[in-house]
């Protein structure tokens, strides 16, 4: 049965005392290393996103259209969100099990190994249609790891945090969708310069060997963080359940239905302006894929402040309160995004830049930024890992997986013309704006 809390910072067991007495320099250590591990695992797993446009169409469908490579390589991009789930349900039982810290350790062994073989796969070219099988594979398992990684990490800030301060801790790692989104579309930038025959033959493998190298700088850094004080309690308190999943769907199916709703617009904006974007940019925009490359690393590195802005406003003002508004400006800032790119974007890369950052870089973070907190408010402690996984990753299948097979399609039913884009944003705001409005949370200490 769900526990009663007091109505105070407490009710994610957030013990006053612990955490003031805690050592300065070992918060910054625990938030500098659950977003450092948060980047590079976003770093390998939107790398697959950002090259699919640009070469792996081309090189493990090549028997089909442009278009039709793009989608169906869009497909496998999305399998990569289907297999997060079962990464969210193993490891958050695991992490509400045995602790947070061991379950990160082998998430990103799990991801950065996959990342690193999608460098070394020989192409449809060489071996045929077991090229885009493995690739299948590979993006499968990249998807269970990364399926672990958000909810530990998060997890990890949120309960060291000093009191009053869930959210500003909680958004720290949540810089790692936009760094890990800005390193990989950077470093394919770089090898851009490339002639496209280098490009395409080889030059596309460096950016996914590259995560050998960031894994081990992970590594390094994550091992030395201690385990959550709120975890160490729920396991001095003999709280520790059997199976997290089965508790979780006995005594909070409000809570993560709920949250299922609210993180349909951040996974769909996302993926809209970070991944689809590319697509539309350079085939119905006819713009080249260094404008659309660039426009996403300016508008990911503008983000970055105002993610940490928004989690400090969500302490202070409510974390629903925050994420509202930023449903409602994601949806008037899409429409109109749309309509000035198609109006004057093939002529105007500037205006291109501005329409994709407005939406991107101030309106989604004012989601993004408090949604770790507001998630881990609707669950106790001893289901927290498990609660706040199943509901990002699962959600994730059709909030951010599908979005760029859907985006696509709707532009190719449109001819081009993105309306059909711009109003599915709307219906999944409105959807996320209910779902945040109907929130309750454990406490409303919590802001929820």
């Amino acid at each position: 049965m769900k526990t009663s809390q007091p109505q105070t910072d407490s009710a994610l067991n957030i013990s006053t005392s612990r955490s003031d007495s805690s050592p300065q320099v070992s918060k910054a250590l625990i938030v500098f290393a659950s977003t450092l591990g948060t980047t590079i695992e976003w770093y390998d797993f939107f790398l697959y996103g950002v090259l699919t446009p640009l070469v792996l169409n081309r090189l493990f469908f090549p028997e089909l259209s442009p278009a039709l490579g793009t989608i169906a390589a869009y497909t496998t991009f999305a399998v990569g969100f289907l297999s997060r789930p079962i990464g969210g349900i193993i490891f958050g039982h695991f992490g509400d099990r045995i602790g947070r810290k061991t379950i990160l350790v082998l998430t990103m062994l799990i991801m950065g190994g996959a990342t690193f073989l999608i460098g070394a796969l020989p192409t449809a070219n060489v071996i045929g249609v077991a090229a885009p099988l493995l690739l299948l594979l590979l993006r499968i398992l990249q998807g269970i790891g990364i399926g672990g990684e958000w909810g530990g990490a998060v997890l990890m800030t949120i309960e060291h945090a000093a009191p009053g301060k869930r959210s500003l801790y909680g958004s720290w790692p949540q810089l790692g969708v936009p760094l890990g989104l800005m390193s990989s579309a950077g470093v394919v930038a770089v090898l851009n310069f490339l002639p496209d025959s280098a490009f395409v033959s080889w030059g596309w493998r460096v950016a996914f060997f590259l995560s050998g190298l960031l894994v081990a700088i992970g590594l390094y850094v994550r091992l030395k963080i201690l385990e959550t004080p709120d975890f160490e309690k729920a396991r001095s308190d003999k709280r520790i359940v059997a199976v997290p999943l089965k508790e979780l769907f006995r005594n909070y199916k409000r809570e993560v239905l709920l949250t299922l709703g609210a993180r349909y617009v951040e996974g769909a904006c996302f993926n809209t302006f970070g991944v689809f974007i590319i697509y539309y940019i350079t085939h119905s925009l006819g713009l080249g894929r260094g404008l659309a490359l660039n426009t996403v690393i300016l508008a990911s590195v503008l983000m970055l402040p105002f993610i940490v802005i928004s989690g400090m406003l969500a302490d202070r003002f409510g974390l629903k309160r925050i994420f509202a508004i930023g449903t409602v400006f994601i949806a008037v800032a899409s429409v109109g995004a749309f309509w000035v790119m198609s109006h004057y974007g093939a002529h105007d890369p500037i205006v291109v830049m501005l329409s994709v950052i407005v939406p991107f870089s101030f309106a989604y973070p004012m989601v993004y930024g408090p949604e770790s907190s507001l998630f881990a408010s609707q669950f106790d402690a001893n289901v927290r890992y498990t609660g706040v996984s199943f509901a990002y990753q699962f959600s994730g299948i059709f909030a951010s997986g599908l979005t760029p097979l859907i985006a696509t399609a709707l532009i190719d039913a449109g001819h081009g013309d993105p309306s059909l884009v711009a109003a599915y944003m709307v219906v999944v705001a409105l959807i996320s704006l209910v779902s945040v409005l109907l929130m309750e949370g454990i406490s409303r200490g919590d802001g929820a």
